[in-house]
């Protein structure tokens, strides 16, 4: 904003106070701990630029590139405030003199409201290309591209906007709980990032969402999934994109009786011929049920897992890998077993960057929000491939918590450098980091059991009902003190 003849009046009408290009140089030197400078490479070069029109056109404090990467930064740091952005700001421009930002995160939050959504999902789609053009190749199943997918949630603020876009879980008995969003993610076995994802609410079952994430699928993968993805339907829509499927068996579905296998592969392992439903699947619509073949041929092998401590466990596969010879029955079992990968890159992102919560108070909001977590996430684990790759160490083992904290004490060290060769020290602690990141191995754990429990319990009792009609329990001491005035009225 410029006001040639009213100086005073400036810093009052611009709406996020001193502006000058001085300010925007010198915060572009130490902008959020120079994570730009670090994780950039993994995005287009020219995806940040000013644009020359509409929404961050005009020059800002919190410009393209330094609200998306404020974000980002917000997500590195455990899903901090808002307010902490600000005052990381306020703080820099305290350090270099240069004028003052508004201390309420208003400015900040218009900032990242305009960001749009077609550049973030860009960003989302190019850190996991660059985290997998990163990753070491692998031999497993003839070398073939293994994805993996699965569905989450997440829960949001409990506005009207969102309880009617994703509207809470029917069993809830009346109670009132969070909206819901639900998230189809898809990872890559190889590099550990989520290639694509796609959302939608309690409602729709995630074989339907599957089947908007067509595009993401390229002739000659082999799509890994849990008994929920052992469908009929799937593996023929499957088969029509030459995708392959490794999943688990629904037992209740389909019963195995390998004596009515039409070839046997080996002990427990056998192609079995599968007749089409009577009832047509409510995943394809009446003419592409229409087109569905009366029979297709897959591959079953049950499995006896025996550990010792532990009950044993059966487990039946379902494949459309039929070749005994090029994909034997061990690597097959092989390749199901990482599909806990999986569930622990969930848990990276809901446990280890918090996104069990998110904080957008509205759908369009939310999915932007949950844009940039899967692009920070992408982004950590393309560090992580590098450090693999720079040492050719096992990718697996490399721990995601681990690369997180590395790389915010390595980033404050960065911001420290000073004087001549600069450029030369950082290119060396990033090599050291590198080496830090490989050598920070998780433990061999084979087969380590990992329960879906957690320990710690709250003291407090579950809020299921609007805050203006809730009635608090009171202390023990105290429901104890009228309970025994109660007995001694009586």
């Amino acid at each position: 904003m410029v006001t040639p003849f009213l100086p005073a009046l400036r810093p009052l009408l611009a709406p996020m106070g001193f502006r000058s290009q001085n300010t925007a140089r010198s915060l572009r030197q130490t902008t959020l701990a120079q994570i730009e400078q670090t994780l950039a490479p993994a995005l287009p070069g020219d995806l940040l630029q000013k644009p020359d029109r509409g929404p961050h056109s005009r020059q800002r404090v919190f410009d393209l590139s330094r609200t998306f990467w404020g974000w980002v930064w917000q997500v590195l740091q455990a899903n901090t405030s808002c307010r902490e952005v600000v005052r990381q700001l306020q703080a820099l421009l305290a350090l270099h003199q240069q004028g003052s930002v508004a201390e309420n995160t208003s400015a900040y939050c218009q900032a990242r409201r305009k960001l749009p959504l077609a550049l973030l999902q860009t960003a989302f789609r190019a850190s996991a290309h660059s985290a997998e053009k990163a990753a070491p190749t692998t031999t497993l199943l003839q070398g073939r591209t293994l994805k993996i997918v699965d569905a989450s949630s997440a829960r949001l603020p409990d506005t009207q906007a969102n309880r009617l876009a994703f509207p809470p879980s029917e069993n809830q008995f009346g109670h009132r709980g969070f909206p819901i969003l639900k998230i189809l993610a898809l990872f890559s076995l190889a590099s550990g990032a989520l290639l694509a994802q796609i959302t939608g609410s309690l409602q729709v079952a995630e074989q339907r969402l599957l089947l908007g994430l067509k595009d993401y699928f390229q002739a000659g993968d082999v799509l890994v999934g849990d008994r929920a993805y052992g469908q009929f339907a799937l593996i023929y829509w499957l088969r029509s994109l030459k995708v392959d499927l490794l999943a688990r068996l629904n037992a209740r579905s389909r019963r195995v009786d390998f004596r009515k296998a039409i070839k046997r592969l080996g002990t427990q392992d056998g192609l079995f011929v599968w007749a089409k439903p009577k009832v047509p699947s409510k995943l394809l619509t009446a003419e592409q049920w229409d087109q569905v073949p009366q029979t297709l041929t897959v591959r079953i092998l049950h499995v006896r897992i025996h550990r010792p401590g532990f009950r044993t466990r059966e487990l039946t596969l379902v494949t459309t890998l039929l070749d005994a010879q090029q994909y034997p029955a061990e690597e097959v079992l092989a390749a199901y077993g990482k599909r806990w990968r999986l569930e622990m890159g969930l848990d990276d992102l809901k446990t280890t960057l918090r996104m069990e919560m998110l904080h957008c108070q509205s759908p369009g909001l939310v999915h932007k929000e949950l844009l940039v977590y899967l692009t920070t996430h992408n982004l950590i684990r393309w560090l992580i491939t590098q450090a693999a790759r720079t040492s050719k160490g096992n990718l697996e083992r490399l721990s995601f918590k681990g690369a997180l904290d590395a790389f915010r004490q390595w980033m404050m060290a960065w911001v420290q450098l000073r004087g001549n060769g600069r450029k030369d020290k950082r290119k060396r602690l990033w090599q050291e980091l590198l080496q830090t990141l490989a050598a920070d191995l998780i433990p061999h754990r084979p087969e380590r059991q990992e329960p879906r429990a957690v320990k710690k319990r709250t003291k407090y009792p579950y809020l299921n009902q609007n805050r203006h009609t809730y009635v608090e329990r009171g202390s023990r001491n105290e429901r104890r003190r009228i309970q025994r005035a109660k007995n001694t009225c009586a």
